[in-house]
């Protein structure tokens, strides 16, 4: 989906209210003239209620922010971020800028959702406009969905600013491929952690072969979802790897296979965050995996 800007317009009171995406175009400047990281994004203020930017921060690697995700959040007067944004692009908030820490941990959630959503309409009905930074991209297992629905409800300009996902982060960062023509002509991303708490995922299609899997917040889980992919008739030698905190100072990981990745990670030490990569193409890496767990 191409970056653009929603909104959600008023309609008379019982109403359905209808909704519409209009692409973000916002103007360039002319050439030769520098775009200054420090630029504010443009104010609704006008409307009288501030604009929520829901802004993929990458994999931790600040270097990896596109253009547009590295202007907003230098230029920031409110930032409402997750744990999983990566510290040097925290460094990067304005000390002036109002900080709202919104992280989600396993068992230790600083706002449930519902209260982040809440906190959102909140500040851009005070006229604030608001960066809403969150690892990777805000749509993928990002929840941006979820805040995006909260905000159109409430009547509240949104707009999407995609970022690099953790598992392209990862792959460019450890040398495994997501897809390959000799190994992988499927990709599928899943969550290891659905909303009640279960892993009671699609297992067959996940097993199926010559496709790469990569597995988000799932490492509470691991056991399970090996034992389950080698029921379900994917080989118990499959490769597979766990990487933490892909493209930051703190990256590691291990090499296993389908049988041995739970005892590999428990070896060790591998925490969250991390993602579970399955499939042929881990076996591809050059190295970079255990030569990352070895410098850690």
């Amino acid at each position: 989906m191409q970056a653009g800007t929603f909104r959600s317009d008023a309609s008379p009171a019982g109403a359905v209210k209808p909704r519409f995406l209009r692409a973000s175009r916002a103007a360039l400047p002319p050439r030769g003239t520098p775009e200054g990281p420090a630029e504010r994004p443009r104010s609704t203020r006008a409307q009288g209620h501030g604009k929520v930017h829901l802004v993929g921060a990458g994999p931790g690697d600040p270097d990896l922010l596109t253009v547009k995700a590295l202007r907003l959040i230098t230029g920031a007067e409110v930032v409402v971020y997750d744990h999983l944004v990566g510290e040097a692009v925290v460094a990067l908030i304005p000390p002036g800028a109002r900080r709202l820490y919104a992280g989600k941990e396993a068992g230790n959630h600083a706002l449930p959702q519902h209260e982040i959503n809440r906190l959102l309409v909140e500040l851009a009905r005070e006229g604030h406009d608001v960066v809403r930074l969150k690892g990777g991209d805000p749509f993928i297992f990002g929840r941006g969905g979820e805040e995006m629905q909260a905000l159109l409800d409430a009547g509240i300009e949104c707009e999407i600013v995609p970022g690099i996902t953790a598992a392209a982060g990862a792959a460019s960062a450890t040398g495994i491929p997501l897809t390959h023509r000799e190994h992988a002509q499927t990709l599928v991303f899943a969550t290891g952690h659905l909303k009640d708490d279960t892993v009671d995922l699609d297992w067959p299609a996940l097993a199926r072969p010559r496709q790469t899997v990569v597995i988000y917040m799932g490492l509470g889980a691991l056991e399970i979802i090996c034992t389950q992919l080698i029921a379900h008739g994917l080989a118990a030698d499959t490769p597979a790897a766990v990487i933490h905190a892909a493209t930051t100072p703190r990256q590691c990981g291990v090499h296993a296979t389908l049988a041995t990745l739970p005892a590999a990670v428990r070896a060790a030490g591998i925490r969250a965050p991390a993602l579970i990569m399955i499939g042929e193409v881990v076996a591809l890496d050059p190295g970079l995996v255990l030569a990352a767990a070895a410098a850690g």
